[in-house]
């Protein structure tokens, strides 16, 4: 039941950030005016704005003006609902305590959610989504922290703390990268956006989602030199990567850690 109620308000969240997505590039409101389509311009009709389906019914294809439609907003909007009622199932309980967790992970995805789609399309990080998300994720640590506070305490124990350490390492890293290669190997939006994903897992879960990050970019680079799509010279976004990382560490971090070292012991 909670898989299924979490699944559609992810599909309705990731039409929603769709429109944010886009209306952030063309500098358009993304609160009161209503869905047009990008090439004609004509209002969105609400049965032609449902998640995925109205895709499908509409073939693909603006009812007005016959443009195709992209398949960013299906791909998107079924991957928001995938990871809502992912995390719907991890957290969700009756237990009014557990809400705010669910809150804080419903807001960090579709955050990470916005910015990978960005970048992979206009290679920029956008500061709109990206210091509201910091500031976000702050408020929170803050708020899990509230209690946790005791002398005899591991500070690393504490979101905050740990959170600031990670974004501190993150940054300094990828300043160094930017700094050296005169943003030729990584651009300044991306050392921004490790202070987020740093603040976001902390020390040292972020050093899994960079290795990862820098993995998936290695193998996909290689694989689309292989394909002739792209030249060894050319630039990738690297948000996505970073973004993907993220999530895969957030989740998943003590598996793939206890395998790793599973390999050694």
């Amino acid at each position: 039941m909670f898989f299924l109620i979490f699944l559609v308000i992810g599909l309705i969240v990731g039409s929603f950030l769709n429109v944010v997505v886009y209306r952030l590039r063309v500098a358009e409101t993304f609160v009161a005016d209503r869905s047009h389509c990008p090439h004609c311009k004509t209002t969105i009709a609400w049965y032609d704005n449902i998640p995925v389906i109205s895709f499908i019914l509409l073939k693909f294809r603006c009812r007005k003006c016959k443009e195709k439609i992209s398949w960013q907003y299906p791909i998107v909007e079924i991957f928001t609902g995938l990871s809502f009622a992912f995390i719907g199932l991890q957290y969700f309980s009756l237990d009014v305590s557990s809400w705010a967790t669910v809150v804080y992970y419903l807001g960090i995805v579709s955050a990470l959610i916005v910015i990978l789609v960005y970048d992979a399309l206009y290679m920029e990080i956008p500061g709109l989504v990206l210091w509201p998300a910091i500031a976000f994720v702050l408020v929170f640590n803050l708020i899990f922290d509230w209690g946790k506070i005791d002398f005899g305490n591991n500070v690393f124990n504490l979101a905050t703390y740990s959170g600031i350490v990670g974004a501190f390492v993150a940054f300094a890293f990828f300043f160094a990268m930017v700094a050296v290669s005169k943003e030729k190997w990584m651009g300044m939006g991306d050392a921004y956006l490790v202070i987020l994903l740093g603040l976001i897992l902390g020390w040292p879960n972020i050093l899994l989602a960079l290795m990862l990050a820098f993995s998936l970019g290695a193998f996909f680079g290689i694989v689309l030199t292989i394909a002739k799509q792209k030249k060894l010279s050319s630039q990738l976004p690297f948000a996505p990567f970073l973004v993907a990382g993220t999530m895969i560490a957030m989740f998943w971090y003590e598996p793939i850690v206890g395998w790793y070292l599973g390999l050694f012991y």
